[in-house]
């Protein structure tokens, strides 16, 4: 049985309640939110060492971390090290979207290394094993995402959602299809003049998907790629179509989560969580950042930061992390740095919003730790603390902020207050 087909019959796998574990919440409740498709724990049941992350409204917001080689430029070790980066930072999943190399043995030394659930986009590897959309067929296609499955990938990206008679909506588009997948399947329609193959088929993927414990992760193929695109008939048309292919996943037993949009304008993050969630019937809404505006070339991680935060509050239960070279290139170790953390507080920020049990006290205890000069605990506290030790200047020992210095740091002062008033004596009064 899946995850789905377990939580609707009221057993508690292991996989449940490793994940309610981890969350600090009652098992009892990851199975009533997993039962009503509100939440789903991606867990393949070929992915051995696999540590379960819950993924849904009730429970803390999770990031993804895409990584993956890349033909000439990147090479599995540089992969691997990512890996590593990501799992000391606390990601809770990663997605290997390489498309350079021997991409089965990539992705077995992946899912080998990573105690997160994996996530792939098979029309890439099908893509290249058909040597271009020409030779790719539907029976290569479902072929590739069966032996994916089979090698232990959690949950699958797979652009379902968008059909023949989206296309047309797409003229007139500022950036046109920006999805690398969504603009695959968009050529392969036009070049054969049939109906998406995914769509078409999509009781077979579900058959595979349930037969490994798959989760669907519903790509948004026509995603706006600008704020000028946002909001606009390709994306919604494409969005009621996920909410259809949601229905078919439960039905199937099968886990669902949907994709968001990517460049949205500030003013409309909350409308598109809300939508989502309506057209999608309460599915995870899984989204690459947002990005709130067009123009932060080199700082997009911040720019997805925003809106990401924004977009959790509001609905989104999974970000997907975005790097400084978001746009510009592919990234290295240090970009993959900045991306986590930046998805970090934005969903860490979005969680205490909220206001979900316990997900303040970290806050707090750093509070704590400030005041009382406590470096050692306020490095430890920190989401990145490898950072933060290095950013610190002067001596952890004293009892003053590294900033201000002794005779202006404020809150030593503050903790002066109280000794000088104890000291001072009474006045007589008159």
């Amino acid at each position: 049985m899946t995850q789905l087909e377990s939580a609707r019959k009221g057993v508690l796998t292991p996989e449940v309640v490793k994940a309610a574990a981890r969350e600090k919440a009652e098992a009892g409740l990851l199975l009533k939110e997993t039962a009503a498709g509100r939440a789903v724990v991606p867990a393949n049941i070929n992915h051995k060492n696999l540590f379960p992350a819950a993924i849904g409204r009730a429970f803390t917001c999770k990031i993804n971390v895409n990584l993956g080689t890349s033909e000439g430029r990147s090479g599995l070790k540089d992969e691997l090290l990512k890996l590593g980066l990501a799992a000391r930072l606390g990601a809770d999943a990663v997605m290997d979207l390489s498309t350079g190399g021997d991409l089965p043995s990539i992705r077995k030394e992946i899912i080998k290394n990573s105690p997160m659930p994996v996530g792939t986009v098979p029309v890439y590897e099908a893509l290249k094993r058909a040597g271009g959309i020409k030779g790719l067929t539907p029976s290569l296609l479902l072929e590739v995402i069966a032996e994916q499955a089979e090698a232990g990938v959690d949950f699958m990206t797979v652009h379902a959602g968008l059909l023949k008679e989206h296309l047309p909506l797409v003229k007139g588009r500022t950036t046109g299809i920006v999805s690398r997948g969504g603009a695959a399947m968009a050529r392969w329609m036009e070049t054969n003049g049939a109906q998406n193959p995914l769509y078409e088929r999509f009781e077979e993927l579900c058959a595979i998907f349930r037969r490994y414990d798959v989760t669907f992760s519903l790509g948004d193929g026509l995603r706006p790629g600008s704020l000028a695109d946002a909001g606009d008939a390709a994306q919604f048309a494409e969005l009621d179509t996920l909410g259809e292919l949601v229905q078919r996943s439960r039905a199937a037993g099968v886990q669902v989560m949907v994709e968001g949009p990517g460049h949205v304008p500030l003013d409309q993050v909350a409308m598109n969580m809300e939508r989502a969630g309506r057209v999608c019937h309460g599915a995870p809404f899984y989204v690459l950042g947002p990005l709130v505006t067009d123009v932060a070339a080199g700082y997009d991680h911040i720019n997805a930061a925003i809106g990401g935060a924004l977009a959790a509050w509001h609905g989104a239960s999974f970000l997907c992390y975005v790097t400084p070279k978001e746009h510009l290139g592919l990234p290295e170790l240090e970009d993959v740095r900045q991306g986590i953390v930046a998805s970090k507080i934005a969903a860490h920020a979005a969680d205490i919003a909220r206001g979900l049990p316990g997900a303040a006290e970290r806050d707090r205890e750093m509070s704590r730790a400030r005041y009382a000069f406590n470096w050692e605990r306020q490095f430890s506290l920190s989401l990145d603390p490898d950072r933060a030790r290095c950013c610190h200047q002067g001596d952890a020992r004293k009892d003053y902020c590294g900033m201000c210095g002794p005779e202006f740091c404020s809150m030593r002062a503050s903790r002066e207050l109280g000794k000088t008033a104890k000291a001072r004596p009474a006045k007589a009064a008159a």
